[in-house]
């Protein structure tokens, strides 16, 4: 009996924001996932930020990663696909929403968690001096460059709400000391709207803490030097920032949506006015009972927005979310001490800052706790050897799944030589060279199973991947055919999933030279993407057999993409990480393979590991390598991971090339296959310098020299400290 065909996937789930809502979302869905739904959450960065522990980090309490609600894992963890990148609009008629920099997103069902800002369009220049509260992230890493700082300085705070003066007495606790001073600025009376006992105590504490408030303050100006008030008056500070209240998203006024005061307007099932759009959180606006911006609402709305949007792609009924008229409000006081609040019941002290810390931590716990889901059990009886061809973890993806460099080199030994004379021999080298008529062609082919789920993420990949190969025999690509193999989808999915495929193909290959031409699609149980692409050489084309001893090697792009995408698989991997790895992977290399035109040989690093493919130079040169460990670059988070023995599934056949070396993490990082790698170049020694300066300056600031050939035994690795 055949094993079954994956599931068909016919509907489109979007989730535009990873705010609180989302992320609960995303952890219930992994848990129980939805069949026959595709999962899409957007953002704009791999992590977003908690606010309820925003004051203490201002403060010094936590540190800044303790914020982070980490996208990449809950995205993993769900199955779903994280679309990196900040939503700027919708089209409602044709259901998609608009996304800066990739081709728009289509959906069947949406939901928006989008969040507020605190910035205040109407004040002159708060955009080019000041900093709104919210969103967290970009908030969080100004304040940090602040207090690192060592100039003088002082911080203003502008709304002096509840918000804002819990924001002022953790800024004076991280400043005291320091001779820097903290402004709370209000334009009516400070605190005007909380309960006169909690006022009176929080008017204390913000005199006790030094801090400078002005109320019944009209600000005219920010400029570099603090805030101008009507009267003349300067309020010196160089970190402004303002915490007056909550914003909505300005992109919402275009929306075409139903809205309050700004706010998307839902109903108690938390749709708007286009039944396939919810929202939740602080962007959202209950129509049925409205309720101040706070995060206990957004936490509260999880389940019941949940069991709609599953009830709105597949079944079920619709449940009512009813939010509670009053919550405790815990506030804390700048030092390790707080206030809590609900109606008339009010507690202080140090035990008070202690439980919020726990709620606050018990709340990151439950979204950075994963539970691991067991794998489907192998099917009995079976053949032998299954279990030990499947192997102790799941296949990677991109080139960790390619064929290791010794089995492909057994099956290639089998072929016979060329037999047409406009063929030019070149065994093992990157892409074959065709002379056609006066012209020096270069032919190469490459595909990849998905590594991640966004399909415009993985064709940028992909492309870069494939052009690679051009790049590094000196050609200028030329042309290309598109090779798919889609997973079985609706048809409307299917549309959508092949626009946004080529749309960001054409982008990619037209911006270096290379024009679509045609291709071939399929349907598989996976997404796989691959291109066939000629390139021209006016020269002629660098092989690998050209180095010669002596020849500095220079590497272009940081190695251990294999590393932290296998770590990715298993959750293991942190999202600021990956995203780093991503976003180089998607970095072109054609400007660094122009730059190295008249290197002696070139390879693109990918699938073999810089050793293997360094190797293949060596091989074909007639040299050795000594490779410098110090000197090789390295992405975001690798050598900690492959210190604590990550490994991709080809790692173990890339270490065949040279078993002899110690097992360390710099290494094991030699053997980690690339995905979309750098160019690593054999140059004349004495253009190593101004090479290096030149790549520098086009921007690959991570391009170092590696080491040299050798003239020791063809092929031969030898490396050093």
């Amino acid at each position: 009996m055949h094993a079954p065909a994956p599931l068909p996937l016919t509907r489109d789930l979007v989730l535009v924001g990873g705010g609180h809502t989302h992320a609960l979302i995303l952890k219930a869905w992994g848990m129980k996932p939805l069949p026959g739904v595709r999962l899409t959450v957007i953002d704009p960065g791999p992590t977003t930020a908690y606010s309820g522990m925003l004051p203490g980090h201002v403060a010094g309490h936590y540190d800044r990663t303790d914020l982070d609600i980490d996208l990449v894992r809950l995205a993993r963890f769900a199955g779903a696909r994280l679309v990196q990148g900040a939503a700027e609009g919708l089209d409602l008629p044709r259901q998609e929403i608009r996304v800066s920099g990739r081709p728009a997103v289509g959906f069947d069902v949406a939901s928006l968690d989008i969040g507020v800002t605190s910035e205040v369009p109407d004040l002159m220049g708060f955009g080019a001096h000041g900093v709104p509260a919210k969103p967290l992230g970009p908030f969080a890493a100004r304040w940090q460059a602040f207090v690192a700082d060592d100039r003088t300085g002082d911080a203003a705070v502008i709304g002096a709400g509840i918000a804002g003066t819990e924001l002022a007495l953790a800024m004076a606790h991280r400043l005291r000391g320091t001779g820097r001073r903290v402004h709370l600025v209000e334009a009516r009376e400070a605190l005007s709207d909380v309960p006169n006992a909690v006022r009176q105590k929080l008017l204390a504490e913000v005199l006790s803490a030094g801090i400078i408030l002005t109320e019944g303050a009209e600000i005219a100006r920010v400029d570099a030097h603090g805030l101008v008030l009507s009267t003349g008056r300067r309020i010196p500070a160089r970190f402004v920032t303002g915490a007056a209240g909550a914003r909505p998203q300005p992109w919402l006024e275009r929306s075409g949506l139903d809205l309050v005061d700004g706010f998307v307007a839902v109903n108690a099932r938390l749709e708007s006015s286009f039944r396939q759009i919810f929202a939740a959180g602080d962007c959202a606006h209950y129509r049925h009972a409205p309720r101040p911006k706070a995060g206990v609402y957004a936490v509260r709305a999880a389940p019941v927005l949940l069991n709609n949007l599953r009830t709105a792609v597949g079944h079920g009924g619709f449940r009512r979310f009813r939010p509670q008229g009053d919550y405790l409000k815990l506030v804390s006081l700048g030092r390790k001490d707080a206030i809590g609040t609900r109606g008339p019941f009010r507690v202080s002290g140090p035990w008070v800052w202690r439980w919020k810390d726990r709620i606050d931590r018990r709340f990151m716990e439950k979204l950075s706790k994963l539970p691991a889901m067991p794998p489907a059990p192998l099917p009995w009886p079976r053949a032998q050897d299954m279990r030990a061809a499947m192997g102790p973890k799941p296949l990677c993806g991109g080139c960790g799944a390619k064929v290791g460099r010794a089995t492909l080199q057994r099956a290639l030994s089998r072929l016979g030589p060329h037999e047409r004379d406009d063929v030019v021999p070149v065994p093992g080298d990157d892409a074959a060279i065709l002379k056609t008529g006066g012209a020096r062609q270069v032919l190469s082919s490459d595909h990849l199973r998905a590594l991640v789920d966004d399909p415009v993420a993985m064709t940028r990949i992909a492309a870069v991947h494939a052009l690679g190969d051009i790049w590094s025999m000196g050609a200028a690509p030329q042309a290309a055919t598109v090779n798919l193999v889609l997973p079985r989808l609706a048809d409307t999915l299917a549309t959508r999933t092949l626009t946004e495929i080529l749309e960001a193909a054409e982008s990619v290959l037209r911006a270096e030279g290379a024009e679509i031409v045609g291709g071939h699609s399929s349907v598989g149980d996976e997404l796989t993407i691959g291109f066939s692409l000629t390139g021209l050489c006016e020269r002629d084309p660098i092989t690998h057999a050209g180095g010669k001893p002596g020849d500095a090697l220079i590497l272009t792009k940081p190695i251990g993409s294999g590393t932290v995408l296998a770590a990715e698989m298993a959750l293991d991997a942190r999202g600021g990480d990956v995203a780093a790895a991503l976003t180089l992977m998607t970095r072109s290399e054609g400007a660094a393979a122009r730059i190295l035109g008249a290197a002696h040989a070139m390879t693109d690093v990918t699938g073999f590991g810089l050793a293997g493919h360094l190797t293949n130079i060596a091989e074909a040169s007639g040299t050795g390598v000594e490779l410098w460990l110090h000197a090789i670059p390295h992405l975001p988070g690798a050598r900690s991971l492959a210190a604590r023995g990550v490994r991709s599934t080809l790692y173990p056949q890339n270490r065949m090339v040279a078993p002899d070396l110690p097992e360390t993490p710099d290494v094991a990082l030699l053997f980690d296959p690339q995905t979309a790698g750098g160019l690593v170049a054999a140059v004349a020694p004495e253009d190593a310098s101004h090479l290096l300066q030149e790549l520098h300056d086009a921007g690959y600031p991570e391009a170092a020299q590696i080491g040299w050939l050798t003239a020791s035994l063809p092929g031969q690795i030898d490396v050093t400290d």
